[in-house]
């Protein structure tokens, strides 16, 4: 059996994507040839947007994912005499510089001396008086296009105040890597957190334009409220392509193996499970100490400006080795809760296997009930069936891309 200990601490420029812009179309489940033409996302189109903010006062949702042609979106707007007041920050940071659950301090841009609102520290929504003295905020963010990560969440929420406000929102809009499917519970309301506002399923299909104009039109936000909502639309776009992100969208998201994963991987933080947190290989491995079937050996440790106490710190874990095998996820495109069953069924504790937090995850305890009840896979996704089928129905009258 293979073993890693890993105790570097590493530059976190190591964990940016290698590579530039890229698309491939999925053709029978399986990776094609590269598009000729290139997507040009929504930041991309600087003469349209900046036409639009002329002469308003501007505020923008923004991290280091927020780039057009390898340049910050906010240097852009500067540089187009754009009156920005303020930049708001979501989970990891405006320069993504916090680990995961780490709070973002407010203050000010040290580069470009703007004002930063958090909005994952002692508030996960833009308070009024954030928002009212502003004509138009921009969200401008990479997506992985899972229902728990928390940008989503983010949008839903400045939307909510934005409208509340007469303030109008500007999405920018960009691929989602994981849209080529669409899988896994729907949240039910009483399950919803910042990790799951919308009754959306786990892997929800859409781009964040696409889930802004839904939570709009559908009447989800707070008192049903309708936003002055504006997307600027991608060009050479659709559901079917592959994207490889230019950029890491966090500080465990390192790669697109480690994206693709994600959805199925992520319900083990809500269980006594690794995922590589504190390792080279975030959502690329799983297991646990002493389990049996591994076929790889990591110790997780603290990585600076990437994971502080992962679970298991300093434990050596068996674990299963994912790296290489992203294609199984093209090509079944749904998430593999086979991997939560088996992990289940082989761990010594199970009175301990789950923590509160699995539920909130899955938008429901029906899965975490089915699991424990000794369900197959295939059974376990029946009562998947009839949501997805209701959600689909949602989905296409929002759709922009194919």
């Amino acid at each position: 059996m293979a073993k890693l200990r890993y105790l570097l601490i590493l530059p976190l420029c190591l964990f940016s994507f290698s590579g530039c812009f890229g698309s491939e179309r999925i053709n029978d489940g399986s990776p094609g040839s590269l598009q000729a033409a290139e997507i040009i996302t929504g930041a991309d189109q600087t003469d349209l947007y900046v036409k639009l903010l002329a002469a308003k006062r501007v505020g923008v949702v923004a991290n280091q994912t927020t780039l057009t042609k390898g340049r910050h979106l906010v240097d852009v707007l500067l540089d187009n005499k754009v009156n920005l007041k303020r930049v708001f920050a979501p989970e990891h940071g405006f320069r993504g510089e916090a680990g995961p659950g780490d709070k973002v301090q407010s203050g000010k841009d040290p580069r470009t001396g703007l004002p930063v609102v958090s909005l994952y520290g002692s508030k996960k929504r833009p308070d009024p008086e954030d928002v009212n003295d502003l004509d138009v905020v921009i969200f401008d963010i990479q997506d992985v296009g899972v229902r728990f990560y928390t940008y989503i969440s983010t949008l839903h929420y400045v939307m909510e105040v934005c409208a509340e406000q007469g303030v109008e929102v500007i999405v920018l809009d960009r691929p989602n890597p994981n849209g080529f499917y669409v899988d896994g519970p729907v949240l039910r309301p009483e399950f919803s957190s910042f990790v799951g506002v919308a009754p959306i399923p786990v892997v929800h299909g859409l781009t964040v334009g696409e889930y802004a104009k839904m939570v709009n039109g559908e009447g989800w936000l707070r008192g049903k409220v309708k936003c002055r909502l504006k997307v600027v639309e991608m060009k050479n776009y659709d559901h079917s392509m592959l994207y490889t992100l230019p950029v890491r969208p966090s500080p465990n998201l390192p790669d697109m193996e480690s994206i693709y994963f994600y959805p199925s991987l992520c319900f083990f933080e809500g269980a006594k499970v690794s995922v590589g947190r504190g390792t080279l290989y975030p959502f690329r491995v799983f297991g646990y100490p002493g389990y049996s079937k591994g076929d790889l050996k990591i110790t997780p440790e603290d990585i600076k400006g990437v994971i502080t106490d992962p679970p298991y710190e300093g434990k050596e874990c068996n674990v299963v080795d994912l790296r290489g095998k992203s294609d199984t996820i093209l090509r079944e495109k749904k998430i593999l809760i086979e991997w939560i069953i088996e992990m289940y069924s082989s761990f010594p504790d199970k009175s301990n296997f789950f923590n509160n937090f699995f539920d909130k995850l899955a938008g429901t305890d029906e899965l975490r009930k089915d699991i424990v009840a000794g369900k197959s896979a295939d059974e376990i996704r029946k009562y998947w069936k009839s949501d997805l089928e209701t959600y689909e129905i949602i989905r296409k009258k929002y759709l922009i891309y194919k």
